[in-house]
């Protein structure tokens, strides 16, 4: 009998319950996906907004359960970060992109190809091996058109002008600026966390309001989405 095996067997069943439970809440954003592509195809923006959130959550919580219970050592047979990888894909990407397809954001002849376009630019960046780089930066626009789409939404722009903002969003996935990881950044780190703590509670409070998510909830996420983009420009330390 090896040695790993022997390691293996003492391993401690509770807490291999716990990291392979850990897995598949992470799993659980492939439902959350399925029901807001269904959400898309009956056109309840509402309902889509509401998955997109749980999904959201979900992806912002189990890296850090996952790092709690050692996923690495009690359920190293899964891979974690494939696994993240295909469902931020899927929530981030090919359900942003039917919504594209299926609303009335961009203009009628655009809309397959901008869709489109975020699903071959997405596969580039999701496939880049320094994607997540090892100081914890995203390299290159990191895909979030489920958060843009969003935005889309709620502000009723001409839809030349979203169109405009999603060229220029594809442009930026080959540009190398490192975006920072929020919840693993490492300076700035309990003034980041705190801001993005607010912007999400706030976010969400005025995505369950949705139609009626107030103007200045809108206006004032900006406010973030600048700091976020401020500290992602700022020279970083080698």
């Amino acid at each position: 009998m090896t040695t790993s095996t022997l390691h293996e067997q003492k391993l401690n069943p509770l807490r291999v319950i716990a990291a392979y439970s850990v897995h598949l809440f992470t799993a659980t954003g492939a439902i959350w996906g399925l029901l807001g592509l269904i959400a898309v195809f009956e056109h309840d923006w509402k309902a889509m907004i509401i998955y997109m959130v749980i999904a959201l959550l979900v992806d912002g919580f189990d890296g850090m359960l996952a790092r709690w219970v050692d996923v690495k050592t009690y359920a190293k047979g899964v891979d974690g970060a494939l696994l993240d990888n295909i469902l931020d894909y899927l929530n981030y990407v090919v359900v942003p992109a039917l919504f594209l397809v299926e609303a009335d954001i961009l203009p009628y002849g655009m809309r397959m190809i901008g869709a489109c376009s975020i699903l071959l630019t997405s596969a580039y960046q999701f496939t880049q091996t320094d994607a997540k780089t090892d100081d914890h930066h995203f390299k290159g626009f990191p895909s979030y058109w489920n958060v843009m789409v969003i935005y889309m939404l709620l502000m009723s722009l001409p839809q030349w002008v979203n169109f405009g903002f999603l060229v220029a969003f594809n442009i930026l996935v080959f540009v190398p600026i490192k975006y920072i990881y929020p919840s693993r950044n490492s300076y700035l780190r309990t003034l980041t966390l705190a801001l993005t703590y607010l912007y999400g509670a706030i976010g969400i409070w005025g995505l369950l309001l949705y139609p009626n998510t107030p103007k200045w909830i809108v206006w004032a996420s900006f406010l973030y989405v600048g700091y976020y983009l401020v500290l992602s420009l700022v020279p970083k330390k080698k």
